[in-house]
């Protein structure tokens, strides 16, 4: 493979702009690729061209479901494009860069931080049994993990200690998935940006309903009610799809939060029904706590949680532990955090570090921490250590 030489005179600045031209834009409608907006995500073809997410809609035939490449006119289905998880590691990178950091400070934070409060206890997945994967779903009941990503059947399900047990929804059933959640019924609950929907199926797979209405709905959780709770990145609202879970029978879907700003994960706490939602800023984000009226209770920003460390966190999951705390995922530093009551005054606690990219987090009953680490395609649990705990109990 041939390299161009850099001239010697070439700024740093000047190379940063010639990457984000040549490589972070779309060819075809020469918008630049975004992590903030899932139309402008970038998309790996077969063939090895990249798109907009877009672009990609735009240039697919409605009916047979296929996709001419512009470049190399290669015919293509439209599920068998990806993320192109290379160039969304460079933007974050360079979005990274962009923002001042004391190293000093970054050196010694992590140092001291470890892995955390929690020990890694097992993992599973890896490439090919995981690709790309963008959401995860913990049944505590059986124990069993289901994940969405990217691979021939988007949903796969796993036990708890990582056996592959079912996969379905193949793409002309799942385009684009984005979130899971599952009902107590054991339904699978999955967000499809590709056609705008909520897509419903039986705990063995079959298709049983496809909620309309939506824009780019992309987190879902179901609440102790069991409301179903879906974000819609779009529109900026959060709404409640009502269902007869019996017989998988959609009966509402009504909007009961407005003006969000680009809403993505979204948690309901068990114990309180308090609902948990994460807002995309323009570099930063935002965290809203409502109750289970969908009364505002409180919320925090990156810029908040900055004064009270020395970290810049970039929060992209949420969820809460038994105790009600909020966790929140932070790709900014690849780790998991609890926030503790964000009611009261946030307490910063590191859980875990050592992550690429936590997309989804779930924590069980006995405390266990479950984290779908998309950047290495992989599910990885963490428990407290008993001996640790209690070795100075004699």
């Amino acid at each position: 493979m041939s390299e161009t030489p850099v001239p010697p005179n070439t700024r740093a600045e000047d190379i940063l702009t010639d990457i984000r031209s040549n490589l972070l834009e779309c060819k075809v409608c020469f918008e630049s690729f975004s992590l903030q907006k899932r139309d402008q995500t970038a998309r790996n073809l077969p063939c090895g061209h990249v798109l907009c997410l877009k672009c990609v809609c735009a240039l697919s035939h409605p009916v047979q479901q296929k996709l001419e490449c512009p470049f190399c006119r290669k015919l293509w289905d439209v599920g068998s494009t990806s993320e192109c998880r290379a160039f969304a590691d460079l933007q974050e990178l360079l979005l990274c860069e962009s923002r001042p950091k004391s190293s000093t400070d970054y050196h010694r934070w992590t140092e001291s931080l470890v892995w955390g409060t929690l020990r890694h206890h097992s993992a599973f997945g890896g490439w090919g049994t995981m690709v790309n994967p963008t959401g995860m779903a913990l049944d505590e009941t059986s124990g069993q993990i289901v994940v969405v990503h990217d691979a021939e059947k988007r949903v796969a399900v796993f036990n708890s200690q990582g056996s592959l047990l079912n996969s379905f929804g193949c793409s002309s059933d799942i385009c684009y998935p984005l979130d899971v959640a599952l009902t107590k019924t054991g339904h699978v609950l999955v967000t499809d940006a590709g056609d705008h929907s909520l897509k419903v199926f039986t705990s063995k797979g079959r298709p049983l309903a496809t909620v309309q209405g939506f824009q780019l709905p992309w987190g879902v959780d179901v609440d102790n009610r069991g409301r179903v709770l879906v974000t819609d990145a779009q529109m900026g609202t959060l709404n409640q799809v009502v269902m007869d879970s019996s017989h998988g029978v959609v009966l509402a879907n009504r909007v009961v939060l407005k003006e969000l700003s680009h809403p993505r994960s979204v948690a309901s706490c068990r114990a309180s029904g308090n609902v948990a939602i994460v807002e995309r800023l323009q570099a930063s984000f935002m965290l809203r706590i409502f109750n289970s009226d969908f009364v505002p209770l409180t919320q925090v920003d990156g810029f908040s949680l900055s004064l009270k460390n020395t970290l810049s966190l970039d929060i992209s999951a949420v969820a809460f532990d038994e105790n009600g705390d909020v966790i929140v995922g932070d790709v900014q530093n690849g780790m998991v955090w609890s926030l503790g009551n964000l009611q009261k005054t946030p307490v910063l606690t590191a859980l875990v570090s050592g992550l690429i990219r936590p997309a989804a987090l779930a924590a069980t009953a006995s405390n266990v921490l479950v984290v779908l680490d998309s950047g290495d395609h992989v599910v990885k649990l963490y428990a407290a250590d008993a001996e640790d705990l209690y070795c100075d109990k004699k």
